[in-house]
Protein backbone atom coordinates (compact mmCIF):
# COMPACT_ATOMS: atom_id res chain seq x y z
CA UNK A 1 0.00 0.00 0.00
CA UNK A 2 1.37 3.43 -0.97
CA UNK A 3 1.53 5.78 2.02
CA UNK A 4 3.39 8.70 0.47
CA UNK A 5 4.73 10.27 -2.69
CA UNK A 6 8.16 11.76 -3.32
CA UNK A 7 7.37 14.33 -6.03
CA UNK A 8 10.21 15.76 -8.11
CA UNK A 9 10.19 18.28 -10.93
CA UNK A 10 12.61 20.69 -12.56
CA UNK A 11 12.71 24.36 -13.42
CA UNK A 12 12.54 25.15 -17.12
CA UNK A 13 15.45 23.82 -19.18
CA UNK A 14 16.94 21.41 -16.63
CA UNK A 15 17.32 17.63 -16.87
CA UNK A 16 16.80 17.50 -20.60
CA UNK A 17 16.07 14.15 -22.32
CA UNK A 18 19.73 13.71 -23.32
CA UNK A 19 21.18 14.89 -20.02
CA UNK A 20 24.63 13.29 -19.65
CA UNK A 21 23.52 11.66 -16.37
CA UNK A 22 20.71 9.81 -18.19
CA UNK A 23 16.99 10.54 -18.03
CA UNK A 24 13.58 8.93 -17.99
CA UNK A 25 12.90 10.12 -21.54
CA UNK A 26 12.60 7.67 -24.41
CA UNK A 27 12.69 10.25 -27.20
CA UNK A 28 14.23 13.66 -27.96
CA UNK A 29 11.51 15.76 -29.54
CA UNK A 30 13.68 18.74 -30.48
CA UNK A 31 16.33 18.60 -33.20
CA UNK A 32 17.91 21.69 -31.65
CA UNK A 33 18.98 19.84 -28.52
CA UNK A 34 19.39 16.40 -30.13
CA UNK A 35 22.88 17.39 -31.27
CA UNK A 36 23.98 17.86 -27.64
CA UNK A 37 24.26 14.17 -26.94
CA UNK A 38 22.81 10.69 -27.08
CA UNK A 39 19.66 9.63 -25.27
CA UNK A 40 20.26 7.23 -22.37
CA UNK A 41 17.12 5.88 -20.66
CA UNK A 42 17.58 5.67 -16.89
CA UNK A 43 20.38 6.92 -14.72
CA UNK A 44 23.82 6.05 -16.06
CA UNK A 45 25.84 3.67 -13.91
CA UNK A 46 28.97 5.80 -14.33
CA UNK A 47 28.10 9.45 -13.81
CA UNK A 48 29.76 12.33 -15.69
CA UNK A 49 31.84 14.94 -13.90
CA UNK A 50 30.35 18.21 -12.72
CA UNK A 51 32.31 19.96 -15.46
CA UNK A 52 30.74 17.79 -18.16
CA UNK A 53 27.24 18.53 -16.82
CA UNK A 54 27.93 22.29 -16.65
CA UNK A 55 29.29 22.26 -20.22
CA UNK A 56 26.20 20.38 -21.45
CA UNK A 57 23.90 23.01 -19.91
CA UNK A 58 26.05 25.91 -21.14
CA UNK A 59 25.50 24.59 -24.67
CA UNK A 60 21.84 23.74 -24.04
CA UNK A 61 21.23 27.24 -22.70
CA UNK A 62 22.34 28.68 -26.05
CA UNK A 63 19.82 26.54 -27.94
CA UNK A 64 16.70 26.64 -25.78
CA UNK A 65 13.85 28.93 -26.76
CA UNK A 66 13.93 30.60 -23.32
CA UNK A 67 16.69 31.18 -20.80
CA UNK A 68 17.47 28.37 -18.37
CA UNK A 69 15.53 29.11 -15.21
CA UNK A 70 17.32 29.16 -11.87
CA UNK A 71 15.64 30.22 -8.63
CA UNK A 72 17.52 32.62 -6.35
CA UNK A 73 16.90 32.83 -2.57
CA UNK A 74 14.02 35.32 -2.92
CA UNK A 75 12.32 33.20 -5.58
CA UNK A 76 12.79 30.04 -3.50
CA UNK A 77 11.06 31.76 -0.58
CA UNK A 78 8.27 32.89 -2.90
CA UNK A 79 7.86 29.31 -4.17
CA UNK A 80 7.65 28.16 -0.55
CA UNK A 81 4.76 30.59 0.02
CA UNK A 82 3.05 29.30 -3.16
CA UNK A 83 3.46 25.69 -2.05
CA UNK A 84 2.08 26.55 1.41
CA UNK A 85 -1.07 27.90 -0.26
CA UNK A 86 -1.53 24.71 -2.31
CA UNK A 87 -0.92 22.48 0.72
CA UNK A 88 -3.45 24.44 2.79
CA UNK A 89 -6.06 24.64 0.01
CA UNK A 90 -5.79 20.96 -0.98
CA UNK A 91 -5.32 19.75 2.62
CA UNK A 92 -2.11 17.88 1.80
CA UNK A 93 0.19 16.66 4.56
CA UNK A 94 3.76 17.51 3.63
CA UNK A 95 6.60 15.71 5.42
CA UNK A 96 9.56 17.32 3.60
CA UNK A 97 10.33 19.93 0.97
CA UNK A 98 13.51 21.17 -0.70
CA UNK A 99 13.26 24.04 -3.14
CA UNK A 100 16.52 23.92 -5.04
CA UNK A 101 17.87 26.44 -7.57
CA UNK A 102 16.86 24.17 -10.47
CA UNK A 103 14.44 21.56 -9.11
CA UNK A 104 11.93 20.68 -6.39
CA UNK A 105 11.62 17.75 -3.98
CA UNK A 106 8.44 17.42 -1.93
CA UNK A 107 7.09 14.49 0.08
CA UNK A 108 3.29 14.33 0.43
CA UNK A 109 1.34 11.80 2.46
CA UNK A 110 -1.18 9.62 0.61
CA UNK A 111 -4.15 11.70 -0.48
CA UNK A 112 -7.23 11.36 -2.66
CA UNK A 113 -5.33 13.11 -5.48
CA UNK A 114 -3.03 11.12 -7.70
CA UNK A 115 0.64 12.09 -7.54
CA UNK A 116 0.46 13.55 -11.06
CA UNK A 117 -2.47 15.78 -10.03
CA UNK A 118 -0.56 16.97 -6.96
CA UNK A 119 2.37 18.05 -9.14
CA UNK A 120 -0.05 19.75 -11.53
CA UNK A 121 -1.61 21.68 -8.63
CA UNK A 122 1.82 22.90 -7.50
CA UNK A 123 2.78 23.77 -11.09
CA UNK A 124 -0.38 25.68 -11.94
CA UNK A 125 -0.60 27.70 -8.75
CA UNK A 126 3.08 28.69 -8.65
CA UNK A 127 3.15 29.56 -12.37
CA UNK A 128 0.16 31.88 -12.00
CA UNK A 129 1.56 33.50 -8.84
CA UNK A 130 5.01 34.00 -10.41
CA UNK A 131 3.47 35.72 -13.41
CA UNK A 132 1.11 37.83 -11.29
CA UNK A 133 4.09 39.07 -9.25
CA UNK A 134 6.07 39.87 -12.42
CA UNK A 135 8.79 37.37 -11.47
CA UNK A 136 8.53 35.68 -14.86
CA UNK A 137 7.35 36.93 -18.25
CA UNK A 138 4.08 35.59 -19.58
CA UNK A 139 5.74 33.49 -22.28
CA UNK A 140 8.62 32.00 -20.24
CA UNK A 141 7.78 28.53 -18.87
CA UNK A 142 8.36 28.08 -15.15
CA UNK A 143 8.59 24.29 -15.07
CA UNK A 144 10.51 21.86 -17.25
CA UNK A 145 7.92 19.15 -17.64
CA UNK A 146 5.43 17.01 -15.77
CA UNK A 147 7.92 15.76 -13.21
CA UNK A 148 7.97 12.29 -11.75
CA UNK A 149 7.15 10.56 -8.50
CA UNK A 150 8.40 7.77 -6.31
CA UNK A 151 5.83 5.71 -4.42
CA UNK A 152 6.69 5.16 -0.76
CA UNK A 153 5.26 2.07 0.92
CA UNK A 154 6.61 1.96 4.48
CA UNK A 155 7.42 4.33 7.35
CA UNK A 156 11.10 3.48 6.74
CA UNK A 157 10.73 4.67 3.12
CA UNK A 158 9.21 7.93 4.36
CA UNK A 159 11.91 8.50 7.01
CA UNK A 160 14.73 7.76 4.55
CA UNK A 161 13.22 10.11 1.94
CA UNK A 162 12.70 12.89 4.50
CA UNK A 163 16.43 12.74 5.31
CA UNK A 164 17.34 12.70 1.61
CA UNK A 165 15.17 15.75 0.87
CA UNK A 166 16.41 17.67 3.92
CA UNK A 167 20.04 16.98 2.90
CA UNK A 168 19.58 18.26 -0.68
CA UNK A 169 20.23 21.97 -0.01
CA UNK A 170 23.13 21.20 2.33
CA UNK A 171 24.88 19.13 -0.36
CA UNK A 172 25.22 22.24 -2.53
CA UNK A 173 26.15 24.52 0.38
CA UNK A 174 22.76 26.19 0.81
CA UNK A 175 21.33 26.61 4.31
CA UNK A 176 18.96 23.95 5.65
CA UNK A 177 15.36 24.74 4.72
CA UNK A 178 12.65 25.03 7.36
CA UNK A 179 9.21 25.44 5.80
CA UNK A 180 6.15 26.24 7.94
CA UNK A 181 4.01 23.85 5.89
CA UNK A 182 6.16 20.79 6.68
CA UNK A 183 4.73 18.47 9.33
CA UNK A 184 7.24 16.31 11.23
CA UNK A 185 6.76 12.68 10.26
CA UNK A 186 5.08 10.71 13.06
CA UNK A 187 5.39 7.18 11.63
CA UNK A 188 1.92 7.39 10.01
CA UNK A 189 0.00 5.11 9.47
CA UNK A 190 1.47 3.00 12.28
CA UNK A 191 2.00 5.77 14.83
CA UNK A 192 0.83 5.48 18.42
CA UNK A 193 -2.92 5.15 18.75
CA UNK A 194 -3.40 3.34 15.41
Amino acid sequence: MVIGYHLIWTAYGWWLPNDPRGSMSRVIRSDIIAELGELHYGRKRIQPTGGEIREFYREAGKRLKHDLLTFDAVQRDFLGACFAEVIDEQRYTCYACAIMPDHIHILIRKHRHLAENMILNFHDHSRLRFRAQGLRSQDHPLWGGPGWNVFLDTPDDISRTVRYIEDNPIKIHLPAQDWSFVTPYNNWPVHRGR
